[in-house]
């Protein structure tokens, strides 16, 4: 039950903005679990789910994919550990790395699969991300930043 639970709490978050834990357990009965809001907490944790701020100001969950949890936490850790700045120029975002990082912070936010980023190309301190438009690359920051402030 847990398993088919936390694949809709994946799936809702997806499909719906949803910005709080009443929100989601909401969604969640009406799909047919019977949840608490402790439930809810404990799945937003196993999971690790994130927010962050969307285009009309408000927050929503979200879920980093990876197809393995322990390497999202490496990605993670080399993302925090290389990360510098990052700036946006129409539908690229340049991340700035420390020296000789580039190509590692490129390769660990090529692995959280964000579907707004088509690619990344990394030399030894910047990466160029391009991304699917222009208005998705404030989605991709606020993504990026969320992680780094968690």
């Amino acid at each position: 039950m847990k398993k088919q639970r936390q694949k809709a709490v994946v799936e809702l978050i997806e499909k719906y903005d949803i910005e709080t834990q009443e929100e989601l357990a909401a969604y969640l009965r009406k799909a047919g679990f019977n949840v608490t809001q402790a439930t809810v907490s404990r799945d937003i944790r196993e999971l690790k789910l994130t927010k962050i701020s969307t285009a009309n100001g408000r927050q929503k969950y979200i879920v980093i994919k990876n197809d393995d949890t322990h390497l999202g936490d490496k990605y993670i850790r080399v993302l925090r550990d290389g990360f510098v700045s990052m700036n946006k120029a129409q539908n690229i975002l340049v991340i700035k790395t420390v020296q000789g990082m580039a190509m590692a912070v490129a390769a660990a936010v090529d692995a959280m699969k964000f579907p707004e980023i088509v690619g990344c190309i990394a030399g030894d301190d910047t990466i160029m991300a391009a991304i699917r438009s222009a208005d998705e690359v404030d989605v991709v920051m606020e993504r990026i930043e969320g992680i780094l402030n968690r």
